[in-house]
């Protein structure tokens, strides 16, 4: 890390500390930023690398596109630095006006999100969709215990739900297209499951009590999430003590397609990653395992990670 003086010099340029302003709010895009500050990308990536070469900001490749956010692992001193500099501009209209459009932004990644699963809602069953295989969900269907309060976060039309009410005591399902709640709720109605509830709700908001259910699981919904971190946290809230993780997603894959044809966010995640996530919430017995591999291109892997409250 660069000494203070050398930190101070880089905070005192009026465009980088917009930046770090909203780098200290959400992870974004060059292309997010350009939007949000009207600027060229050239000054953009500029003003970046300045704050990448003081070790203020790290950025996150993911395909063509380039993340920026404020790193994690900044000494005391150099947060409080960071700090200051971005309370000094907040009452700011320029300021003001950056806020304005990084919500505008983040309402939009979310509306891209729905809008997809919207227009699949009633289908998703019957089409391809990656790492939703019957042998995948094999394996987390083995690890159920009958008679308990399950909460399957990011649903959808809820596949795996309509197999856990068979047994399960209560099962809520939590999606963040209004679409698939009505087809969810749909379905438990036509198929007889009085204890299979669908709520409308984000993963990492999930509308649920703190330490009320057996067990939570993110199906394939990780990927689709904007901080992974957070859905995991939320699924840790919510369990009771001793109760389990279950997550199932795609190992890290350079299918960048995916991005359009299944609204993924992440091209899924390495093991570290997601051994990582369950850790960093307060897991334990923390177990990342690959359970499946499909065997025509683009040879996705799914992964299966346990951890218990």
């Amino acid at each position: 890390m660069n000494a203070s003086w050398d930190i101070l010099k880089s905070l005192s340029d009026p465009t980088r500390l917009r930046l770090l302003v909203l780098l200290s709010r959400e992870e974004l895009s060059v292309a997010e930023l350009q939007e949000i500050l009207s600027m060229a990308q050239s000054r953009i990536s500029s003003q970046l690398a300045v704050l990448r070469q003081a070790g203020i900001v790290h950025d996150r490749r993911e395909g063509k596109k380039a993340f920026y956010s404020l790193r994690e692992d900044l000494p005391e001193r150099v947060r409080s630095l960071v700090s200051a500099a971005v309370d000094s501009v907040a009452d700011l209209p320029e300021v003001a006006e950056d806020a304005e459009n990084l919500a505008r932004i983040l309402l939009k990644r979310r509306r891209q999100s729905e809008e997809y699963f919207n227009l699949i809602a009633g289908k998703l069953g019957r089409g391809y969709c990656p790492g939703r295989s019957w042998e995948a969900i094999g394996h987390l269907a083995l690890r159920l215990v009958p008679r308990i309060t399950v909460a399957d976060l990011g649903a959808g039309e809820g596949l795996v739900s309509q197999l856990l009410a068979r047994r399960a005591e209560q099962v809520w399902c939590i999606d963040n297209s209004q679409r698939m709640v009505e087809v969810g709720t749909e379905l438990a109605r036509k198929n007889g499951l009085a204890n299979l509830t669908y709520k409308l709700g984000d993963i990492e908001a999930v509308p649920l009590p703190d330490r009320s259910v057996d067990l939570a699981i993110l199906s394939q919904a990780l990927h689709h999430a904007q901080h992974p971190q957070k859905a995991v946290q939320e699924a840790h809230r919510i369990l009771k003590p001793g109760g389990e993780l279950l997550v199932l997603d795609l190992k890290e894959h350079d299918f960048e397609r995916a991005r359009e044809l299944y609204a993924d966010v992440w091209l899924g995640f390495r093991e570290s990653a997601l051994h990582g996530f369950l850790k960093k919430a307060g897991f334990q017995k923390v177990d990342v395992t690959t359970v499946a591999r499909e065997t025509t291109e683009p040879f996705f892997e799914t992964l299966l990670a346990s951890g218990t409250r």
